[in-house]
């Protein structure tokens, strides 16, 4: 299986100047994990996640105040959505990371994680998303 048969497509682009709060009210409205953070100004893409928002909250920072930019993670590995699954797994369990960008031509066509390559390789599970709640068999 390919990158681009588990990927999500919901590819939330953000700005560096938003908000750390901002920028998790949108990952929250969309239920994605991560959001490319574009910086034409430093000429590139990064990856801000929501692990990345809560270190900041956890060590006490403002997130009315901080920004994505300065949490943003711009030593980013890109995927291909040629990439097979298992190449993607091992740059994520090699890099540390649970999310990956997925570029085709010149910008974001998607976003593949760890859960969305866990769901394509679960025997009997669907790609949906339990709803909140949900108890999960």
């Amino acid at each position: 299986m390919l990158v681009r048969d588990a990927m999500s497509t919901v590819v939330l682009t953000i700005g560096p100047a938003h908000t750390l709060r901002q920028a998790a009210r949108l990952m929250a409205e969309r239920r994605v994990g991560a959001a490319v953070v574009l910086d034409t100004d430093a000429g590139g893409l990064g990856i801000l996640t929501e692990r990345d928002i809560l270190v900041s909250i956890g060590s006490g920072q403002d997130p009315d105040r901080e920004t994505a930019g300065t949490h943003t993670t711009t030593d980013v590995v890109f995927a291909a959505p040629r990439w097979t699954l298992e190449e993607a797994a091992d740059a994520m369990a090699h890099g540390g990371f649970r999310h990956l960008i997925v570029l085709d031509g010149d910008g974001p066509v998607g976003v593949v994680s760890v859960r969305d390559i866990i769901r394509c390789w679960a025997p009997g599970r669907s790609r949906s998303r339990p709803q909140p709640g949900a108890l999960v068999a």
